[in-house]
């Protein structure tokens, strides 16, 4: 009976134990017909190493829909679109083929390298891609103060808005810039019609691939997560990495020496507070952070980590220990296309992050805008709570920042850092709600106030970064704008 019963097992694709393994792949990567060393493969759950050759055999899994490489450091892959990097393939379980990989020589050292970080276009119509396209001039002239340097982009997601069929206008308003672009899914890119979060990223991998995945440049090992879980229901998601994630995650850092350094990539952030705060079960505190978080956190601890989100609509820095670090993006769309700001007061733009060697340094370049422009301040008067006081938006701000204040050129004093709205986004989010009623402003802790001592006097804002960069900028007076604003 035992034997029968085993012979059924083996039948069904079981054995004591374990699953057989149902499908094998190979393939090789190569550049310029030589094999390529230890280039890690993976089919998204498993993980294997190519050998002296390049070649390698992965098992693959039955849910499994690519196989893909984590691009090795000093190699390029080839580029759909000019934007899409090929680091991918999608399985055919028909054929037997072998599934290549040509890379190319990187012709920069990528030890040193340039990124660019920006998140939620959310485009819903042709016009809001139309205004998008302009946007790509100041990304030009950014990358031309990078001559020869390694340079690629980061996109944190929420590309559209619950419309799959602006992919493509989309890519084609990126084309212009002609460097690699990955992408992570935000919650907007996903497909509500299915009965499980599984068939929720169909549509934007047909255009951009994998949803997790990973690569190299120089030091650096880069990681892209999908932490949007659509729960089956209209347009319903909570921020979540499910098991098979954090498997891939445990089986792609297996090849790193410990202590490597790390960038990862998410939609949603991980946490809004550097501390973990006591559980809340309603919507906002389920869909605007990672709810597993501290798993993830524990997860990568071994590694000095920047975490790169978007989702919020607003700037936020989080230094949660000496290791990691979260940078949440502002939205490139602003206030979903009704204003050039965000909910925090910071006006739309993108990151720029500079790595040499293992260390990173990073600054925000705000559309339209020179790259010294990195506070609005307010003259007294424009803030109810604080009507003496001159206000500074300092909108990528962490607490290893100065912000001084001065009269007619001279210091006087450190500003007090303090939480609330922004003036500026309070009347412009008022007044864009009567378009989309949910939009509100929210309180950002990036503010800062003080008295001046002499109302005459000319007031400017000294700010110093962490990286001991200084930027001044003069006050500004906003009394007509928010007259108009209040009209």
């Amino acid at each position: 009976m035992k034997q029968i019963l085993c012979i059924l097992l083996s039948v069904l694709g079981w054995t004591t134990g374990m699953t057989q393994n149902p499908y094998q792949i190979k393939g090789k990567v190569d550049c310029e017909n030589k094999g390529i060393h230890g280039v890690v493969v993976s089919d998204g759950k498993n993980c294997v190493q190519t050998d002296e050759q390049g070649n390698y055999s992965l098992d693959i899994d039955n849910e499994s829909q690519f196989v893909f490489i984590s691009t090795p450091a000093g190699y390029l892959t080839e580029v759909k679109e000019n934007t899409i990097p090929l680091f991918y393939e999608p399985i055919d379980r028909s054929s037997d083929k072998k599934y290549d990989f040509h890379l190319k020589k990187n012709p920069h050292d990528d030890l040193n390298h340039v990124f660019f970080a920006q998140a939620d276009v959310q485009a819903i119509s042709s016009e809001n891609l139309d205004t998008y396209h302009t946007f790509q001039n100041d990304y030009l002239e950014q990358l031309a103060a990078y001559p020869n340097t390694d340079i690629f982009g980061i996109d944190c997601g929420d590309i559209t808005g619950d419309n799959a069929q602006l992919f493509p206008p989309y890519i084609e308003a990126v084309k212009t810039l002609n460097i690699p672009i990955y992408r992570a899914i935000g919650n907007h890119d996903m497909d509500y019609n299915g009965r499980s979060f599984e068939t929720s990223h169909h549509s934007f991998e047909s255009y951009f691939g994998p949803t997790c995945y990973s690569f190299n440049k120089g030091k650096m090992h880069y990681i892209v997560i999908n932490n949007n879980f659509y729960i089956g229901r209209e347009f319903y998601y909570i921020g979540y990495i499910d098991e098979k994630t954090f498997q891939w995650i445990e089986k792609d850092l297996s090849f790193l020496e410990k202590g490597s350094p790390l960038v990862i990539v998410m939609h949603i952030p991980t946490r809004l507070t550097e501390k973990q705060q006591p559980f809340q079960f309603d919507y906002n505190t389920l869909a605007d952070q990672t709810v597993n978080a501290e798993a993830f956190h524990q997860l990568i601890q071994d590694h000095p980590t920047h975490i790169i989100s978007g989702h919020m609509h607003y700037n936020l820095n989080i230094c949660y220990n000496d290791r990691l670090m979260e940078h949440n993006t502002a939205a490139i769309c602003g206030t979903w296309w009704c204003s050039d700001i965000c909910l925090d007061g910071t006006p739309r733009g993108y990151g720029i992050y500079q790595v040499n060697g293992n260390q990173l340094t990073w600054k925000y370049k705000c559309i339209g805008k020179p790259n010294n422009y990195q506070a609005r301040v307010y003259l007294p008067g424009a803030s109810q709570e604080y009507p003496q006081a001159i206000i500074a938006n300092v909108w990528n701000w962490d607490e290893q920042w100065k912000v001084e204040w001065m009269e007619d050129g001279k210091v006087m004093g450190e500003m007090t850092q303090f939480t609330a709205f922004d003036p500026l986004a309070e009347k412009i989010c008022n007044k864009a709600a009567q378009t989309y009623s949910w939009i509100a402003p929210v309180k950002t802790n990036h503010l800062f106030k003080a008295i001046p001592k002499n109302l005459q006097a000319q007031i400017s804002v000294k700010i110093t970064d962490r990286f001991g960069h200084e930027y001044l900028q003069p006050a500004e007076d906003f009394s007509s704008t928010l007259l108009q604003l209040n009209k």
